[in-house]
Formats: structure tokens, sequence, C-alpha cells
């Protein structure tokens, strides 16, 4: 069995919004997301024994099935037994560039790419489709991982539907390192809070959904205005979020205050994004709100928007 590496970009939400539980506990959503060139560095090694092994860069990374791309691995393992008694273990080598815990998908793009590099190797054949429905059972975002680009997500994320892939605008990132917000007390509170604004019936869902399919975010979209985007952006776990880490909220402020085209928490946070149109554009912002803040706990990247998810490492 060889070798294989992939590239697994991260990804944010220009669109999330709340419409409602779901009788599996989930809210259900509808979102539109796109990948970023911020990626991590995934390679899959065969041992010798029959094993799961993890290896990473970052000594915070958990290397049991608490980790996503170990639980993705036995998920393999598990629909294709035949393949570990064939090639043995398997040792997943983790480079980390994208923070961790800080709404990007990082946990889930690594899963995403050990999904995709295990049908490789182990020459499966399995469609694009066939990944994805694997992907659902270990997290909703893992499904987006796996194709990439830009595409409108409903259900709890995991039903896509692709949009005119964006390579044309760019990304200033920033979050502390001092803050975590976690997910499901994300999600909780906003029910919590704004449960009695949820839609129930089935028809109503639908509706909803085709509402945003056809709305103006996804306008924008199609005409590649990024300015129009930029206006766009919404976020509604921002309503609980932000009130309850004021830091964040003023990030956010910070990076409105350059004229970037917009600025937003992405998923759960505690990240936020700028959008801009340059490269240049972007080093500039990134340096006007490191000196703006100076806070020793901040950290930003800036990155771009790419049409791409899982792909193979260049040679």
């Amino acid at each position: 069995m060889r070798s294989v590496t992939l590239i697994a970009p991260a990804k944010i939400n220009l669109y999330l919004e709340i419409i409602g539980s779901r009788p599996d506990g989930f809210h259900e959503l509808a979102m539109v997301l796109q990948t970023i060139s911020l990626s991590d560095r995934i390679t899959i090694n065969p041992i010798g024994i029959d094993a799961i092994t993890i290896r990473s860069n970052d000594p915070s990374l958990p290397n049991d099935h608490s980790n996503l791309a170990y639980r993705a691995a036995a998920l393999m393992v598990k629909q294709f037994p035949d393949m570990m008694a064939r090639y043995g273990g398997i040792e997943i080598e983790i480079n980390k560039r994208i923070p961790v815990a800080a709404g990007l998908a990082g946990g889930s793009s690594n899963a995403a790419a050990v999904l995709v590099g295990l049908d490789l190797i182990w020459d499966l054949g399995l469609t694009q489709d066939e990944l994805q429905t694997l992907g659902a059972e270990i997290g909703s975002d893992v499904p987006f991982c796996i194709s990439g680009g830009t595409a409108l997500a409903t259900g709890r994320g995991e039903v896509l539907s692709p949009l005119l892939n964006l390579d044309n605008l760019y990304v200033v990132l920033a979050k502390f390192r001092n803050i975590a917000i976690s997910t499901p007390w994300a999600y909780q509170t906003y029910r919590q809070q704004f449960s009695s604004s949820y839609i129930s019936e089935a028809d109503d869902l639908k509706s909803r959904q085709q509402r945003v399919h056809s709305g103006p975010m996804v306008a924008a979209i199609m005409k590649r205005d990024g300015a129009k985007i930029g206006q766009l952006l919404h976020n509604d776990l921002e309503k609980v979020a932000l009130p309850e880490y004021p830091q964040v909220a003023d990030l956010r402020d910070a990076f409105i205050t350059q004229g970037v085209l917009g600025a937003m928490m992405s998923g759960s946070g505690p990240t936020v994004f700028a959008l801009v149109e340059s490269q240049a554009e972007a080093d500039r912002v990134s340096d006007a709100v490191q000196n703006q803040i100076a806070n020793q706990n901040l950290l930003l990247w800036t990155t771009k928007f790419i049409s791409t998810g899982i792909h193979l490492a260049a040679s």
C-alpha cells in the first residue's frame, strides 16, 4: 500500500440561518459555505500492524476517537473490513495550519481527507456522493469539505447544492488564542433565546430553504459581486456569541473600520473574517487590525477563496 498526501482546506460561512429544530436534535439550517486556501496537509502511511494511529505537529490534537480524522478511518475500516486485513493499518499524519476549534471546520476537513485518501489507496472507486454519505455520519461539515468550492447547505448542513465557484475574493482571518466558543453552547443558547421564531412545519421549512436558494446572497454569488456578498454576510449565531464574547465583537468592528467589503464571525466562532478584493488589501487590513488591537493573543492569517475541496498535494 502506498502513501498519499492530501490538502484539506478550511471553510467559512458566508451565510448561516437557523430555521428550526429537527427530530434528531440538530437544527435545520440554511447556509452558504466557501472553502479557502488556508489548509492542513494530511498524509496517510501504511504501518505493519492492524491499527489506526495519529501523528501531528500540533501536540494539542487528540490521537484517539475524539479526533474526527481517526473517526473517519475507523468508519472506513468498519465499512470495508477486508481492506485492513489486506493492507494493514494506517498512520494519519496531520500537519496543522488551520487553527483548532475556530469555526473553520479544520477537524471536518481532516476527516474528509482521510475518507478520500483511503478510497484512493484502497482503490475502492467510491463516488463523491458515496464519500459524502459516509462523511455525514462523522459530522455535518464533512460532506462539504470533500467537494469544497461554493455551495448552499441545508438540512443540518449535509444537503448540498453547488453554486458558481468564487475565486475572486481574499480573506483576512483573526482569532484570539485565549477564546474558545463551544459549538453546542452556541446552538443551545440560540435555541433557548430564539426558538419561538423556529419554523416547524415541513412545507414551511422547505419554502424557507427555497427562499435562501433564490435569495439575494445566492444572486450576488451568481454575479460574482464581491461588494454585494460582503454586504449580505449573515450569521444567526452572532446574536448569542457576540454579547457573550465582546472581544470577538470588537474584532469584527475593527475590521469594519478598515473599509472591508464585509466582516463576520464564521460558524460558531471565535474566528472573525473580513472580505477584501486583493492580496495587497488583505495584507494592509491585517497589519492595521494587528496594530489597532495590539493584543498578544490575537492571531491573523490572510487567505483567499478557492474552488476545490480535498485534493492531492502537488508532488
